[in-house]
């Protein structure tokens, strides 16, 4: 069974046991979260919400972290301007323990 589920703006399809990281969200570490389902299915057969399906996917706060540096480079041809940013984002790791549906 796989669950589409939407966190922090972004739409994940997940499964049991998976693990993913998403935007930063708050809780601690070790504890249970619940998402909510907009779509769910199995084999061949699919049902969508409207918005959300009744049920949800329960999953737990792995850990907190910060993800790998994005170099962010800008620059004028022939004017000498050049300007390096760096930036790395926030996220939070998760497992999913069940899909309730």
């Amino acid at each position: 069974m796989f669950a589409i589920v939407q966190v922090g703006g972004f739409q994940y399809r997940v499964q049991q046991s998976d693990v993913l990281r998403v935007p930063l969200m708050k809780g601690n570490v070790g504890e249970e979260i619940s998402l909510a389902v907009l779509a769910a299915g199995e084999g061949n057969t699919m049902s969508i919400g409207t918005p959300t399906l009744p049920g949800a996917v329960k999953a737990t706060i792995l850990s907190h972290g910060r993800a790998e540096k994005v170099i962010v480079f800008h620059k004028k041809r022939r004017k000498g301007y050049r300007k390096r940013n760096g930036h790395r984002q926030h996220f939070t790791e998760i497992q999913v323990n069940s899909i309730a549906m």
